[in-house]
């Protein structure tokens, strides 16, 4: 279905597809666009046949970042207004999805582009796809997304990137830690495929806990981190999800969340 013009939701198999649809405008982030994703991640969130959220793009771009056309705008309601503060709304709700996410990129990626891909839990991306953080080279600071860029950038690699905006192929983004794979252009879908299944062997309950704990852990003290965590495991360990589990394992059966072959 069409959630905003720009933006489509699929389910199918267990998996969410949300897709800037926006090719004759590089898939921009305007109010549309972002208003469009966060009320299909919501969408995707409180749907229990969803198991996983794939982002994309179509076209040959996955996203351009901030519409600079709108930005330039005086109006209240441009990019420059309002968009930063929309799109860290954007950025929370990926980040904090109670379902696995995963970007799919098989199309360049610009600016604030780059902040989706890092705040998907994984990220695929085409041999073909470039990467640049061009917002210096138009007179801005990547600012917002630096929030989640940085934390899987490689500090070095950081600030060759961002201080450069130098447009890089995917395999350069791969080594400096922001995505998990490139693969052949024609070999995307079926990576990505290969992934939605992988995370659909994981309880939905174990799945949202382990991204809180991803996120929580390295902001505590280690004291903090000990007693927070073994509070969480004893919670987890007491739930059905974990019985159902446990019990399949020791009988050496699929537990009920798993997909069913065939």
């Amino acid at each position: 279905m069409t959630i905003d013009e720009t933006i489509r939701y699929q389910v199918a198999d267990g998996a969410a597809t949300i897709t800037i649809d926006n090719p004759a405008r590089r898939n921009v982030l305007d109010a549309g666009s972002i208003g469009g994703m966060r009320q299909a991640l919501a969408t995707a969130a409180a749907d229990e046949s969803v198991r996983v959220v794939v982002l994309t793009g179509s076209g040959n771009t996955f996203c351009a970042g901030a519409d600079l056309a709108g930005a330039t705008s005086a109006d209240a309601e441009s990019f420059a207004g309002s968009g930063p503060r929309a799109l860290v709304g954007l950025l929370e709700d990926i980040l904090d999805h109670p379902k696995p996410t995963i970007a799919k990129v098989a199309g360049h990626v610009a600016g604030g582009g780059n902040g989706l891909v890092a705040a998907c839990d994984l990220a695929v991306a085409a041999d073909t796809a470039k990467f640049a953080f061009s917002e210096v080279r138009v007179g801005v600071a990547p600012a917002v997304i630096s929030t989640v860029c940085l934390a899987k950038l490689h500090p070095a690699d950081a600030y060759e990137l961002l201080l450069t905006g130098e447009r890089v192929p995917a395999e350069r983004v791969l080594r400096a830690g922001m995505i998990n794979r490139v693969v052949p252009a024609e070999a995307i879908e079926a990576e990505v495929a290969a992934l939605i299944g992988q995370l659909a062997m994981g309880g939905p309950q174990a799945l949202a806990a382990t991204k809180e704990l991803l996120r929580k852990v390295p902001t505590m003290s280690r004291t903090e981190a000990f007693g927070w965590t073994a509070d969480l495991s004893a919670q987890l360990f007491s739930s059905d999800e974990a019985r159902a589990g446990m019990t399949a394992f020791l009988s050496k059966s699929s537990p009920p969340w798993a997909p069913t072959s065939g």
